[in-house]
């Protein structure tokens, strides 16, 4: 398999999925701007989006995939269909149970997550009625990614990728066509969220069928391999639901500060999501399948040059990014989002949290391709460990940078906290002889390191003699920040190719 190519090609489909979806932000900021329905609704699709996080994305795919993959190079067809069947069906019924009690229990789940709200009755009552049309969008995702995970170990990966864009089209097509059915408008962004899960399950039956995958869920209790799923299952929610208590404790520290807070982190969010999706999701997705049959099969020193080589491919990508995100964080915000009620003090508090969080993109994106190395051998304990300490970390901060930064301190605690836990995954297979850091890793830090710093003298004499200015038509601004993108990222490419860092030739073979 071609890592790089796969990687290329989801990055691709991520690329497209991300600016679909800032377009549907772009509508949502030009209808709504930051104001009490933004925070209403967002504070209300953050709850299945957490516990789809929780249950599905990440938990699941860390336990699913090596047995999975195990059962697939040992078992015969009918043992891997029975045990796709009896995971599916647990999960539909476990999930109808979170549903109901989430829907009964709607206004006390926003009251505890945003306990600001309470002093304002008509947006608690509206998040309450936003979070019970959406509750269902978690087991439409949740399936949806049990699914994409079974394809990935198929080495399907294209297909799955798609997956966020069809929820993106939904958000895009219902905020434009039918918003004006709906009373208030933001009701029409909730039933969009239903419709795109409801696409984002059922367009990859085809593929299932045609792997021969496609089967009826049931509830079976005794499926061996399910039960070896569900053992992990509790480690490992506990471990991915370290990151979603921390956003979630977050939202409720939000939620007290001024209005228009929640939007301004959510806009923010959606910006550093940009480059963890396209470059971490990406990597980490084509990663871990083929990590975990290295590992299954003591192809040991396989497994250690794939983890150095997505480790390297990361910080390739990641760095540039990262500084190029900070000094371009109020263009890139003008041009997305400043429209309709959208206001200038609405780009200046949002550029504050995306700059912080462009401090920690590097480790975000990191901490993905190091944390894939346990859960490959099913070792979910230290990870774990790891993300309960900076979880207690990031609360110990948050009131103190809150203090000093508002409502961009979160992003700073965010930043701090993922950089902690980087060095101490780094630290535990370092010890463990999984990597090094040697002579060679000196040279190619220094390479990249020169090779960013040229791109943002690049990018600051482009910004210096092409400024982006808010009066500008919406076409002119978008062609100029695609322009000043474009131009220092290929010298940063060129730089690299000039120091002898090949991308194209950049095969973990050679490790």
């Amino acid at each position: 398999m071609n890592l790089l190519k796969s990687l290329i090609s989801i990055s691709f489909i991520t690329l497209i999925s991300r600016i679909l979806g800032f377009t549907r932000d772009l509508f949502i900021a030009t209808m709504f701007g930051a104001s009490i329905y933004t925070d209403a609704f967002f504070i209300a699709f953050k709850i299945p989006n957490l516990l789809r996080r929780i249950f599905s994305e990440g938990a699941f795919s860390q336990c699913l995939i090596p047995v999975l993959i195990e059962y697939k190079s040992k078992k015969d067809i009918q043992y891997v269909k029975d045990f796709i069947s009896s995971i599916s069906g647990l999960m539909i019924f476990f999930l109808l149970f979170i549903i109901i009690l989430g829907i009964f229990f709607s206004q006390f789940i926003i009251e505890i997550t945003a306990p600001g709200f309470s002093k304002q009755p008509s947006k608690l009552l509206l998040s309450e009625n936003l979070l019970k049309i959406m509750f269902p969008y978690i087991l439409l995702i949740s399936l949806s990614s049990l699914y994409s995970a079974i394809l990935n170990s198929w080495n399907y990966f294209f297909i799955p990728a798609l997956s966020p864009i069809f929820l993106n089209i939904s958000l895009i097509i219902f905020s434009i066509f039918f918003s004006s059915f709906f009373c208030p408008m933001i009701f029409s962004l909730a039933w969009a969220v239903i419709v795109g899960g409801l696409i984002q399950l059922f367009y990859q039956f085809p593929l299932l069928y045609k792997i021969n995958v496609l089967v009826i869920p049931k509830i079976n209790f005794y499926n061996i391999a399910c039960l070896r799923v569900l053992r992990k299952i509790g480690p490992a929610i506990l471990g991915v639901s370290a990151n979603q208590i921390s956003l979630i404790v977050n939202t409720i520290f939000i939620s007290l500060l001024s209005s228009g807070s929640i939007s301004w982190i959510y806009y923010a969010d959606r910006l550093i999501e940009f480059p963890i999706g396209v470059l971490g999701v990406s990597l980490t997705t084509i990663l871990f399948a083929p990590l975990t049959k290295n590992f299954k099969k003591g192809m040991q020193l396989e497994y250690k040059k794939l983890l150095n080589w997505g480790f390297k491919m990361g910080i390739i990508l990641s760095l540039p990014s990262s500084i190029a995100l900070f000094f371009l964080a109020k263009p890139i915000i003008i041009v997305l989002f400043q429209y309709g009620k959208f206001t200038d003090l609405d780009v200046s508090m949002t550029e504050q949290v995306l700059k912080l969080y462009s401090f920690g993109l590097v480790s975000f994106i990191l901490v993905k391709i190091l944390s894939l190395a346990f859960y490959a051998q099913e070792e979910m304990n230290i990870p774990i460990k790891i993300s309960l300490l900076t979880l207690l970390l990031s609360q110990f901060l948050n009131p103190i940078l809150i203090f000093y930064f508002k409502h961009a301190g979160l992003a700073l605690s965010v930043s701090i906290s993922s950089w902690i836990n980087f060095f101490l995954l780094y630290w535990k297979l370092y010890k463990k002889n999984i990597i090094r850091f040697q002579y060679n890793s000196v040279i190619f830090t220094t390479n990249i390191v020169i090779s960013t710093l040229v791109m943002l003298l690049i990018l600051m004499f482009l910004l210096k003699i092409m400024p982006i200015w808010n009066t500008d038509p919406f076409l002119y601004k978008v062609i100029h920040l695609f322009f000043i993108v474009v131009v220092s990222g290929l010298s940063y490419l060129f730089t690299l190719h000039y120091l002898g860092i090949r991308i194209l030739n950049f095969s973990y073979k050679n490790f």
